[in-house]
C-alpha cells in the first residue's frame, strides 16, 4: 500500500478520533441548557467533561497537523476556501474554555453557561456543513485555489450535513450525561436521549441517503447503514437504560459517518465542481521521504496519546450527582 494511501486513512482515523471524543464534549454544551434546572445541575454538566476535554481537543490538532505535513496542498486549499468557518470553530474552542475556565465560583455563570452553548452547537453544525461541502465538491481553479465566497458554502445539501453532526452530537452529549451523573439530572439526559434518537434517525439518515445518491460508492452504502443502524441501536440501549452499550453506538455511528464520507471522498482530497480541477491524493501529497518519517513519527506518539486518554478516561469514569463535584 503506497504511503499516500496510508496517511488518507490516518487522516480519516484522526478526524473520526476527534469526533468520537469531541462529540459528546460538544453535544453536552448543546443539551446544557435543556437539562441542567439548576446552579448545582448546570456544574454537575461542566464538570462531567471538565476532566477530559482539553485532551479531545488533541485530535483536532493532530488532524490538522497530519494534514498539513502529509497533503500540503489540501491543507492551503482547504483552510483558504473554508476560512470563515474554520475560524468560528477555533473562536468557539476558545470562548469553550474559557467558559469551563471561569464558570465555576463566577458572579456570571449564567453568561458563560450561554457562553458554553453556542460555542458546542456552532462547531457541531459546522463541521458537519464543512465535510458535506468537501465530499460534495466547490469551486476550484485549475491550480486547486478556492474561488467561491462564503455564501457558496451556504446551500441545502450543506445545511442538512450541518443539522445531522449536531444532532447525532446533541444525542451523544445526552447519552454520555446518562452515563456519567445521578438522579434526576440523569433522568433528564435519558429521556432527552430518546427523544434526539428519534430525530437523529430521520435526520443522518436522509443525510446519508443524499449523500450515497450524490457521490456514493457500492461499499459506503454499506457503512452508511451502519450509521443509521448504529444510531437505532444507542437509541434502544437508551430505553433499556444500557448507558454504556447506548455511548459505544453513538460512538460507533460517528466513526461510520466519518467512514462513509472519506470512503466517497477517495481518491479525491477536494473534489471540484468542474472535475478537471478536482485535488486528488496524489496531487496534494508530500514527498515519499516526508511520508516515511511521519510515519515512525506517528508509530511513536499514537500510543503515547491513546493510552493518555484511556487513563483519563479510566480515572474519571465515576458517576456524578448534583451538588458534587468531580
Amino acid at each position: 500500500m503506497q504511503l499516500t494511501t496510508v496517511w488518507f486513512v490516518l487522516i480519516a482515523m484522526l478526524w473520526a478520533g476527534y469526533f468520537v471524543l469531541e462529540g459528546f464534549d460538544f453535544g453536552v454544551g448543546v443539551v446544557l441548557p435543556f437539562l441542567a434546572r439548576d446552579e448545582a445541575e448546570r456544574r454537575a454538566v461542566a464538570e462531567s467533561i471538565r476532566p477530559v476535554w482539553d485532551g479531545n481537543e488533541v485530535w483536532f490538532l493532530g488532524a490538522g497537523a497530519a494534514t498539513f505535513a502529509a497533503f500540503p496542498a489540501w491543507y492551503a486549499t482547504l483552510f483558504s476556501g473554508f476560512r470563515l468557518p474554520l475560524l468560528l470553530i477555533l473562536a468557539a474552542v476558545i470562548i469553550r474554555m474559557a467558559a469551563l475556565a471561569y464558570h465555576r465560583g463566577s458572579d456570571g455563570a449564567r453568561g458563560w453557561d450561554r457562553a458554553f452553548f453556542w460555542a458546542s452547537l456552532i462547531p457541531s453544525f459546522l463541521w458537519g456543513a464543512a465535510f458535506a461541502n468537501i465530499v460534495h465538491g466547490v469551486p476550484l481553479d485549475v491550480g486547486h485555489a478556492y474561488r467561491g465566497s462564503p455564501l457558496t458554502l451556504v446551500n441545502p445539501y450543506a445545511l442538512l450535513g450541518g443539522a445531522a453532526t449536531l444532532v447525532l452530537f446533541a444525542l451523544y452529549g445526552a447519552v454520555f450525561l446518562a452515563l456519567r451523573t445521578e438522579g434526576e439530572l440523569r433522568a433528564a439526559a435519558a429521556r432527552a436521549a430518546r427523544r434526539l434518537g428519534l430525530v437523529a434517525l430521520v435526520v443522518v439518515g436522509a443525510f446519508l441517503v443524499t449523500t450515497e445518491l450524490d457521490s456514493g460508492k457500492p461499499v459506503t452504502w454499506l457503512t452508511a447503514a451502519m450509521a443509521v443502524m448504529a444510531v437505532a441501536a444507542a437509541l434502544v440501549a437508551t430505553v433499556r437504560r444500557r448507558d454504556g452499550w447506548a455511548f459505544a453506538a453513538n460512538a460507533a455511528a460517528i466513526v461510520a459517518v466519518t467512514a462513509t464520507l472519506f470512503m466517497n471522498l477517495w481518491p479525491n482530497v477536494m473534489p471540484a465542481l468542474d472535475p478537471a480541477n478536482t485535488l486528488t491524493v496524489y496531487d496534494a501529497s508530500s514527498t515519499p521521504y516526508t511520508l516515511s518519517v511521519l510515519t515512525w513519527v506517528a508509530g511513536i506518539l499514537t500510543p503515547v496519546v491513546l493510552t493518555y486518554q484511556a487513563w483519563t478516561c479510566w480515572v474519571f469514569r465515576k458517576r456524578l450527582t448534583a451538588g458534587r463535584g468531580a
